[in-house]
């Protein structure tokens, strides 16, 4: 496993749950202040149904304790088919913001949410490193999204990340309810 990228990617993870929750300070990196941008959009679009499928999760999840091994249960099978994506990753760190802000609103404390964070980085770090790295790391990501920036909604590019966004959640609808 390489220790740079999981200590990217768990201040990546932190930085977005943090955000979701309320502790807003500056983006650490530009990674960071990619994905508060791109989850937030996909949250903002799919608000309703993230919102049922975090109350979902956490009422299925029950104990603290077990919110993490649920998480990477969802995340294990979200991506089972093989096809890992930028989409579908925006679409954990938008689903798991969600969670956190829920949780959150609930009483939960930071360390709490900050545990789902971990769960994220240990998941992409340990099962998924050979496609990050493939893709680039998160400077890869970066670059698949610095092309968005000045693009509207109705670009090819964002209907692309979104139609594979909108897999992802389906896919995470489908294993909540299971």
């Amino acid at each position: 496993m390489s220790c740079w990228l999981r200590k990217e990617t768990l201040m990546l993870a932190e930085d977005y749950i943090d955000f979701c929750i309320g502790n807003q300070q500056m983006p650490p990196s530009k990674s960071a202040e990619a994905m508060r941008r791109v989850a937030k959009d996909l949250e903002l679009q799919y608000k309703t149904k993230f919102l049922s499928m975090s109350r979902t999760f956490l009422a299925a999840c029950g104990l603290k304790s077990d919110r993490s091994t649920c998480l990477r249960s969802v995340m294990t099978l979200l991506v089972e088919d093989g096809k890992l994506n930028w989409g579908r990753i925006v679409s954990l760190f938008a689903f798991t913001g969600v969670v956190a802000t829920e949780m959150s609103s609930r009483g939960d404390g930071v360390e709490n949410c900050r545990k789902l964070a971990e769960t994220i980085a240990d998941y992409l770090v340990k099962e998924r490193s050979d496609w990050l790295l493939e893709n680039g790391g998160w400077d890869g990501f970066c670059r698949f999204f610095s092309s968005t920036d000045h693009v509207s909604y109705d670009s090819s590019m964002k209907t692309a990340l979104f139609a594979a966004a909108g897999v992802g959640l389906a896919g995470l609808t489908f294993l909540l309810v299971r």
